[in-house]
């Protein structure tokens, strides 16, 4: 993903917003250039050739996609409680207001259509997961979606136009990115509800979304089951507990320079609930400073096995002569689904995380 040509002020909110953690603007501060866009590769699940997220006013993206189905299809989900409306919900742009039951809802955030799923909504509209992950093979969606059109309405950039001839009566816009100009768009369109000030945590989003659908009660068995599956697997891999673990988000050209998520991260989170402790430094790590890679396991994002196989100093790790390095490509299932961190994706990621993580700490990474 490389850098697009805004302006600073306009470049430092984007990269603040798309940092998906607890809270996506605090940790920033502290952090130089090569770190935010570290962190802002981080929210896209992409390599550095994937474009910036641009949700500016007025865009018009060329995004394609099929006709538009006559409404909101209902997977099965939990219908609307007969008392949730209307609901007011606050925002960083102020607050909206849902009045009734919504029927066709647009996902305009990047991960916003896998939120709805788990609801039982399938949306009319939504936005592309840009990066350089197949988002519309991914498996743990798939059913849900069946044979729904889902109208493709921009990825860089929102086409507002699509949208409007969708007639959304509701657009979910959680994880956005969206200036004042594009919130003016989306809501004139539609009521649009985005994240609170600061951004939102998946399990937030989780209870934004079901408070918009109507669905409360939902959204906390959602976040029950999710949480219940990380306890399992504590329980089955006490290994883990403790153990040191460092997440290599790789950008840029392999082993120049690194960078770890740090533990406010929603992907860092999702091992460290598993009993994994960061390591004691992360965000930005120089060449120089390598030996702070070296845990009782390491995740590297996005750089293949070969081409971090001629970076003498990476090759002199423990982790790395050990076999406690696991290598996951942008490509893959894992990497797409931390993207995605929704409560569709999670457990979906935990059943193909825990066991590689069990194999790379015993050294057969």
């Amino acid at each position: 993903m490389t850098e697009g040509p805004y302006e600073a002020e306009d470049e430092g909110r984007r990269l603040r917003l798309a940092v998906m953690q607890v809270s996506r603007r605090r940790f920033l501060g502290g952090l130089g250039a090569a770190g935010i866009a570290a962190a802002f590769l981080a929210a896209c699940g992409g390599s550095e050739d994937d474009p910036t997220p641009s949700t500016t006013a007025g865009s018009t993206g060329s995004a394609t996609g099929t006709a538009a189905s006559t409404g909101t299809a209902e997977a099965p989900g939990t219908p609307a409680a007969a008392d949730a409306f209307p609901v007011t919900i606050e925002h960083e742009f102020g607050n909206t207001t849902v009045e009734q039951a919504s029927t066709r809802v647009v996902a305009a955030g990047f991960n916003e259509v896998d939120f709805l799923l788990a609801f039982g909504v399938v949306p009319v509209g939504v936005r592309d997961f840009i990066g350089t992950y197949d988002e519309t093979k991914r498996p743990w969606a798939m059913d849900l979606i069946g044979a729904s059109n889902l109208v493709d309405i921009g990825g860089t950039e929102i086409d507002f136009e699509r949208v409007a001839g969708l007639n959304p009566d509701l657009i979910m816009a959680v994880y956005a990115f969206l200036d004042d100009g594009a919130y003016t768009n989306l809501s004139g369109i539609a009521p649009t509800v985005t994240a609170p000030a600061g951004g939102a945590t998946w399990q937030e989003q989780t209870r934004i979304t079901g408070l918009a659908l109507g669905q409360e009660q939902k959204a906390e068995e959602l976040l029950g089951d999710i949480e219940a599956r990380f306890a399992a697997v504590a329980d089955e891999h006490p290994e883990f507990e403790g153990k040191t673990l460092a997440i290599v988000w790789g950008t840029g050209d392999p082993g120049a320079q690194f960078y770890l998520l740090p533990p406010t991260d929603l992907r860092a989170q999702f091992f460290y609930n598993m009993g994994f402790v960061p390591p004691e430094k992360t965000g930005e790590i120089s060449a120089e400073e390598v030996n702070l890679l070296d845990q009782d396991v390491v995740a590297v994002f996005g750089w293949a096995e070969e081409s971090m196989a001629g970076n003498p100093l990476f090759q002199t790790l423990a982790a790395v002569q050990e076999g406690r390095v696991t290598y996951i490509p942008w490509e893959s299932d894992l990497a797409g689904a931390l993207g995605f961190s929704s409560p569709l994706s999670i457990p979906y990621a935990i059943d193909i995380a825990a066991p590689l993580l069990a194999l790379t700490l015993a050294g057969n990474g």
